[in-house]
């Protein structure tokens, strides 16, 4: 896969890298007063009002957070579907025995945070991914290179990808946002820098029958040499992060999705895993 250049996708009546327009109960939810200082104060760079407009997520749905770390993204969707929706914050066994547990308290708490009465807690294996309804979107950020670290071993990652497509309803979305590495080194990178080539996240998700259908580029940062690790201080809160939607057709015969030829990724802002 080849990354749009320079396009800034607009949905909805917003042009992604702003957030003129976004819907009401996008930012109503950003603003809800529970949640914790600390993540608030992640906002201005990771721009959930933007991200979420572009996968779609609205009042009624039915959500998996995959990897949520301290829940930043589980919270916002949480008000953003409202009591008609429902989240799934899927914490894999392997992150929970090889992290540190201050990266994953903050999800662990929505098991008893009555604010957040819509939020089920999920634990079980990456590769045994299965939540008990059909979801509407399936979202994962700062994460996917991790599957293919010793850390999470053994994730099957195929496995995996082939499970999410299958707990997707017709028509479902699958957010991937991630650190970018240097064009044609595929995974190369992902246990020295926690970067990956998005085009070895596009070719293992269309392998499960996922469509490629438009990138965002609001977390692009086109000063990011690639070369760095996403912890490193000059670069920490500001890597160059592809931001991918997939869909599951939603007819059983696969639709091939005509794209332009992309070129490699321009450049985002974030962390892996919470960083």
């Amino acid at each position: 896969m080849k990354l749009f250049p320079a396009i800034l996708f607009a949905f909805g009546g917003v042009t992604l890298g702003g957030i003129a327009g976004v819907p009401g109960y996008i930012t109503a939810a950003i603003s809800d007063s529970a949640r914790p200082s600390d993540q608030v104060e992640q906002d201005s760079w990771r721009h959930p009002a933007a991200l979420i407009e572009f996968a779609g997520i609205k009042p009624g749905d039915e959500v998996a957070d995959f990897m949520p770390g301290n829940g930043y993204f589980t919270r916002i969707f949480s008000r953003v579907v409202g009591p008609q929706g429902h989240v799934y914050a899927y914490l894999p066994t392997q992150q929970l025995a090889n992290c540190a547990p201050d990266e994953t308290e903050g999800t662990i708490v929505l098991k008893t945070d009555r604010r957040y009465s819509n939020v089920e807690v999920l634990i079980a294996p990456s590769d045994r991914f299965a939540t008990p309804a059909k979801l509407d979107v399936v979202w994962t950020a700062l994460d996917y290179h991790d599957l293919h670290d010793k850390f999470m071993n053994p994730t099957n990652v195929a496995k995996l990808n082939a499970a999410i497509f299958e707990s997707l309803k017709p028509g479902g979305v699958f957010l991937i946002i991630d650190h970018v590495a240097s064009a044609g080194s595929g995974l190369r990178d992902t246990e020295t820098l926690h970067r990956i080539d998005p085009q070895s996240i596009e070719s293992e998700v269309s392998r499960a029958g996922f469509v490629f259908e438009a990138q965002s580029d609001v977390l692009r940062n086109p000063q990011d040499s690639h070369s760095l690790h996403v912890f490193d201080s000059a670069i920490r809160h500001k890597t160059d992060q592809v931001v991918l939607r997939f869909r599951k057709p939603a007819a059983q015969k696969r639709v091939s999705v005509a794209r332009p030829q992309m070129s490699a990724p321009r450049s985002a802002q974030s962390s892996v895993g919470g960083a």
